[in-house]
């Protein structure tokens, strides 16, 4: 007996749409907060933690299976205190439960379901769980703590002590200087993982892990070593070509799940497609290959398009469902797709894959992808590449207008800090080195909104943003990309606002998140609640860690003002991580890219003069990747203190040491070599 609730429970008044698809189950849902954790206290009663996000297909078939029925509500509300959390707003308590579960089962992922004391201390858990065997387990647990509770507190003291130990990020003296060895240590065994027929790596699925890419098209490129920059150029091509990449829409989904790109888990994330922006982009910089260029204009479409709220910033992410079929919205049947493009179905539809029995032979339907070269169709169809582009670009807009009257996945529509700031720095990013005043205008939009509507009179940054209304404590990840996006502004328009909101941000992060027994800052703030747990977050992983892009920016801005703390800062969070990353690379690729700044040192480059802009533009024409810029008439940065004349002069600095001035880009570069 399965059924849609009439009256609303207390999820009704939540900001994120992942809680307020739950807000008619039966289940007497709460929010986790002080009145749902005080009833669990009063009541004895054990609590039930469900964490999942909206976009997430799993979580809405437990919902079906279990949350909408009333056997199973019945058993909840009787005997837990039950809990939803949205994981993209609090991060925070997916941390702690995250790991819980990991260290009960030996995996995770979402949706997470994890049974704790009335303390909030965990005993049991796991993800996806079918009817049958969810009611089985809520009356199992429930009767433990009924009947020997002693034994359900030994589990829970054993569970949280391994919580709070792991990760501990113990300081570490540098002895030695880094050298080219460190970096070959990690990336010679990282490179037997390459995929060399698709790219990414020789498995499935196959997640785009964009900072792995950054890493290795920098080490690649400055190490001047073909046998990793040539597979990041395939990957990124693959990856452009697969059905993992909405072909006419723009954007990519999650992940695939073969090894050829080819069937996505249909959802797509603005924290994925920001890094890939930002990807695209730097490789476009660094080959010149026009396709990575479309892939990123394309996408940056995509998100104005359909990803940007009135206010001028970003929602979090499209469902891969629409009308309950996961991938619905994206894909064609042949005879749709050849009456829509008439006389140019045969070719479109070549160009595309589309096949008579569909190339996603499990659905029987079409997934639009690129599996033959433009050459070869240029010949066969004897159609010059112009004509061919043509083509294409009006199926684009056939296609896409068509899908257009389908019913759309669902949005979730909440705004966070950290992949809003993600996106600031990719459009600004993109405004350098493409050359477009728009993509800089969007960024410096939503920077001015995040910081006049999302800071708290203390200083610090609330994590979300929806309908007029910010509620959560900031936490390091939006402090971490956020300082980032706001450097990527100032090295875009010289405007030292923006450095200095930058450092303001840092110092918050010096005072309120520093650990005293670890070079790692925790991830919660000391003015955020207390959970069982204060963690540190030092692995990348899909996202860089926000430890690593917190030491890159410290790295940064010590430059930029001639901070001593703040590098020292840097240096010993690297140094603590560094005998780490030679055994898992990929998982600690944005510390590596602080590893390569710091063999190759980072060319400090210095623009004065009445023509600052015009020298910026031809700069932003070259690949640069270890390097911060600076400049304008009127500064109080070191770096450019004196320095101050109408004539242009280029000043590269490195390790303290600066060259002599010169008026060109092409002088300035041979310092470069």
């Amino acid at each position: 007996m399965s059924n849609i609730h009439s009256e609303p429970n207390n999820l009704i008044k939540a900001s994120s749409p992942y809680l307020l698809q739950h807000a008619h189950n039966p289940v007497n849902w709460y929010e986790w907060g002080t009145e749902a954790l005080e009833k669990a206290k009063a009541e004895n009663k054990l609590i039930l933690v469900s964490i999942g996000y909206s976009a997430c297909h799993w979580c809405h078939v437990m919902e079906r299976e279990s949350f909408e029925n009333f056997e199973v509500a019945e058993v909840m509300n009787k005997r837990y205190i039950c809990i939803k959390v949205d994981r993209e707003e609090r991060p925070d308590i997916d941390q702690i439960y995250m790991y819980a579960i990991q260290l009960m089962t030996g995996s995770g992922g979402w949706p997470l379901n994890c049974i704790c004391l009335p303390d909030q201390r965990p005993i049991y858990g796991g993800t996806y769980f079918k009817k049958t065997d969810w009611i089985n387990i809520l009356e199992n647990v429930a009767g433990l703590w009924a009947n020997e509770p002693e034994k359900a507190i030994q589990y829970a003291e054993r569970l949280t002590s391994g919580i709070r130990d792991s990760e501990k990020i113990i300081p570490a003296i540098k002895t030695e200087d880094y050298t080219l060895e460190h970096l070959s240590e990690i990336v010679e065994p990282w490179k037997r993982h390459f995929d060399i027929s698709f790219g990414g790596y020789n498995r499935a699925p196959k997640f785009p892990l964009p900072n792995n890419w950054v890493f290795l098209l920098r080490y690649g490129f400055l190490k001047d070593d073909e046998s990793v920059f040539t597979p990041v150029c395939q990957t990124l091509e693959e990856m452009s070509r697969g059905g993992i990449y909405d072909q006419i829409g723009g954007g990519f989904a999650r992940y695939s799940v073969d090894d050829k790109w080819h069937v996505p888990h249909f959802e797509k994330m603005l924290y994925d497609n920001a890094q890939l922006i930002s990807l695209y982009v730097e490789a476009y910089q660094c080959t010149k290959f026009d396709s990575f260029k479309q892939t990123a204009v394309e996408c940056i479409d995509w998100v104005f398009s359909e990803m940007t709220s009135p206010d001028g910033l970003y929602y979090s992410a499209l469902d891969a469902d629409s009308e309950g079929i996961e991938g619905k919205f994206y894909v064609w049947d042949k005879k749709e797709f050849d009456q829509i493009l008439g006389e140019d179905s045969a070719l479109i539809g070549e160009y595309y894959n589309v096949t008579e029995d569909g190339n996603w032979e499990e659905e029987q339907t079409n997934i639009l992808r690129k599996t033959q070269s433009d050459d070869d169709l240029i010949s066969k169809y004897k159609i010059d590449a112009e004509k061919l582009y043509d083509k294409v670009k009006l199926a684009k807009t056939k296609l896409l207008q068509e899908r257009s009257k389908r019913v759309r996945p669902g949005l979730d529509d909440k705004c966070l800090t950290a992949w809003n700031a993600m996106m600031i720095k990719a459009l600004a990013d993109a405004g350098s080195v493409l050359s477009h005043d728009l993509y800089y205008e969007k960024a410096s939009a939503s920077a001015h909104f995040i910081l006049n509507n999302l800071k708290a009179e203390n200083g610090g940054l609330y994590r979300n943003y929806k309908n007029g209304k910010a509620s959560i404590t900031g936490f390091l990840d939006d402090y971490a990309f956020m300082i980032e996006a706001l450097i990527a502004l100032y090295e875009a328009d010289f405007n030292e606002d923006w450095l200095n909101e930058a450092k303001g941000l840092a110092d918050y992060v010096l005072t309120n998140f520093i650990d005293p027994d670890s070079p790692m800052f925790f991830y919660t703030s000391a003015e955020s609640e207390g959970l069982i747990a204060r963690k540190h977050e030092v692995m990348d992983n899909v996202i860089p860690a926000s430890n690593s892009v917190m030491a890159q920016n410290l790295k940064k801005l010590g430059l930029f003002y001639d901070l001593e703390n703040y590098t020292e800062k840097a240096s010993e969070m690297l140094a603590s991580v560094q005998s780490k990353i030679q055994n898992y690379g990929s998982a600690y690729s944005n510390w590596s890219i602080q590893l390569l700044n710091e063999v190759y040192g980072i060319n400090e480059i210095a623009i004065t003069g009445l023509e600052t802009d015009l020298i910026k533009l031809e700069l932003s024409n070259h690949y640069i990747p270890n390097k911060i810029t600076l400049g304008g008439t009127k500064s109080n940065l070191p770096l450019l203190k004196g320095k101050q004349s109408n004539e242009t002069k280029v000043y590269i600095c490195r390790n303290k040491v600066c060259q002599l001035p010169v008026s060109s880009v092409e002088e300035a570069l041979e310092y470069l070599q």
